[in-house]
C-alpha cells in the first residue's frame, strides 16, 4: 500500500490588511512589496519537489503568491477562497467584539458571522478540494488563505473543522499534510521558506 499523496499548504504573502489584522475574504488586494518578496523568497523550496498539481484561490493574493514562488501557471480553485466575513468584511477582531454582546469575545471559529459563511460550509468546500487532491496522482500544493487553509487542514487530518483554531497559520509559509504509518499526518507546519 502506498503512501497518500502529500498536500502543500501555502498562505498568500502579505497584504495590507493581513499585516494590520483585517479580515478579507472577498476585498481583492494586493501583495506588499513585503509580502512579494516573502512570496519569490518559497521557490527554492517549491522548485525541489514534484507536484502533480498547483492550486490557487482565485483571489489576485493567491495567484500572486503562485506565481512568484514560480508556479504562475497553478489552476485556479474557487474552494480554496477565503471564509466569507460577509458584514465583518474588513474588520479586525478588536473592532467586531466592541460591537458586545453575541461579539464580546467573537473569533471566526465560534462566533457569528452575519452575511458570511458557517464554519460548515467552509468545511464543505475543503472536502471538495480534498476530493480533487485525491485525483491529483501526486501530491498536490495549495495557494490560499489564512482561515480555509486551517479549515482544510483540520477536515485533512480528520478532525472537527473547528480544531483549525488551534494552527496558526503565517503568511508565505510551507505547512505539508504527509502520512505516518498510512495515516493522515501533519509532516510541517508553519515553515518559512528553506
Amino acid at each position: 500500500m502506498s503512501a497518500p499523496a502529500e498536500l502543500w499548504i501555502i498562505r498568500h504573502g502579505q497584504t495590507e490588511w493581513s499585516a494590520t489584522g483585517r479580515h478579507t475574504s472577498r476585498t481583492d488586494v494586493a501583495l506588499t512589496e513585503t509580502g512579494l518578496a516573502a512570496a519569490r523568497a518559497l521557490t527554492p523550496t517549491l522548485a525541489r519537489h514534484r507536484f502533480a498539481r498547483a492550486l490557487t484561490s482565485p483571489m489576485q493574493r493567491a495567484r500572486a503568491t503562485a506565481a512568484a514562488a514560480g508556479l504562475p501557471d497553478a489552476a485556479v480553485d474557487d474552494d480554496l477562497r477565503e471564509w466569507d466575513y460577509g458584514e465583518l468584511e474588513g474588520l479586525t477582531t478588536a473592532e467586531i467584539r466592541a460591537r458586545g454582546g453575541e461579539f464580546a469575545q467573537w473569533t471566526i471559529w465560534r462566533g457569528p458571522v452575519p452575511g458570511g459563511e458557517t464554519i460548515d460550509e467552509v468545511a464543505a468546500r475543503a472536502r471538495h478540494v480534498l476530493e480533487r487532491v485525491a485525483r491529483a496522482g501526486g501530491d498536490v500544493v495549495c495557494f490560499g488563505h489564512g482561515h480555509t487553509s486551517r479549515v482544510l487542514v483540520a477536515v485533512a487530518l480528520e478532525l472537527a473543522p473547528v480544531e483549525g483554531s488551534r494552527f496558526v497559520l503565517d503568511p508565505a509559509t510551507v505547512s505539508v499534510v504527509g502520512s505516518e504509518h498510512d495515516e493522515r499526518a501533519l509532516r510541517v507546519w508553519n515553515a518559512p521558506p528553506s
